[in-house]
């Protein structure tokens, strides 16, 4: 009976070693499973870790320009508003020298619309039919030039009676424009004048010979003599060249200068620059 318990025991024991085995084998391999998943854990965790570590940077960085940018739109902001400004005022200005411009154009149009009727006026008053006496326009002033055979005698400064038939017509227009001043203007040829007790030389002669056509205008034309301005040119402005008896004789004349009292014009222009 003992022999049957002992073998009965031995039995058990062996059982239960074998058993106690395969758990603590099972154990053993669940616990390399769990391990191994452990270690593959910790590593994503690492990774994870890393990544976060980048993705703060990137963040801080993106923060970063983010606060630039705000700081950069407010500065273009601040910018593009001084620049409208700045626009704006240049666009007024530009506008206020337009309005100048225009006004000062309207006012030579005026001007030149005077001048024109003032050239219409003279040609139907003195009736320009003789090639010895021509009106014509130079930059808004009127010139009429009469020949020196229609005024006076070679070498004198004495005006003759044909010469007064024209001058009468001619200060007819200029009484009608009592805001219009004339320079008559002596023009000579180029020879040498031969002096005497009365005239010294060509500049002598032609302002003796303007003198004298202002004198027949006020004397016997009542023309306003603040209307008038006497000048004496000689031989330094020829129309053509001094290289022939036909060319010297163009050159001998006496030029009436008809044209707005400058400081009326002047003055209509400062006034339309103040509007």
């Amino acid at each position: 009976m003992k022999r049957i318990l002992l073998a009965i025991s031995i039995v058990a024991l062996l059982s239960t070693s074998c058993g106690a085995k395969k758990k603590i084998a099972d154990l053993e391999s669940k616990n390399k499973e769990i391990q191994d998943l452990l270690n593959t854990c910790t590593v994503k965790l690492n990774t994870c870790i890393t990544e976060k570590d980048g993705l703060s940077s990137q963040l801080d960085y993106l923060k970063k320009s983010n606060t630039d940018l705000l700081n950069n739109m407010n500065n273009m902001t601040t910018l593009s508003t001084k620049g409208a400004q700045n626009i704006e005022k240049a666009l007024e200005t530009i506008k206020e020298k337009d309005i100048k411009i225009t006004r000062m154009q309207d006012a030579l149009t005026r001007k030149d619309s005077v001048t024109l009727a003032l050239v219409t006026s003279l040609k139907g008053a003195v009736g320009i039919s003789d090639p010895d006496i021509e009106i014509n326009v130079e930059k808004g002033v009127v010139f009429i030039s009469i020949a020196d055979k229609l005024l006076f005698k070679s070498g004198s400064y004495l005006v003759s009676e044909k010469a007064k038939d024209v001058l009468e017509k001619v200060a007819k227009v200029i009484n009608s424009k009592p805001d219009f001043e004339c320079m008559v203007e002596g023009h000579t040829d180029n020879v040498p004048f031969v002096g005497n007790a009365n005239l010294i030389d060509n500049w002598d002669l032609s302002v003796k010979r303007s003198t004298a056509i202002v004198r027949v205008l006020t004397k016997d034309l009542k023309v306003n003599p603040a209307q008038l301005i006497a000048a004496g040119r000689s031989e330094f402005v020829p129309l053509v060249p001094n290289v022939s008896s036909e060319n010297r004789a163009i050159n001998r004349r006496t030029r009436i200068v008809v044209l707005p009292k400058i400081d009326q014009f002047y003055e209509m222009i400062e006034k339309e620059m103040k509007k």
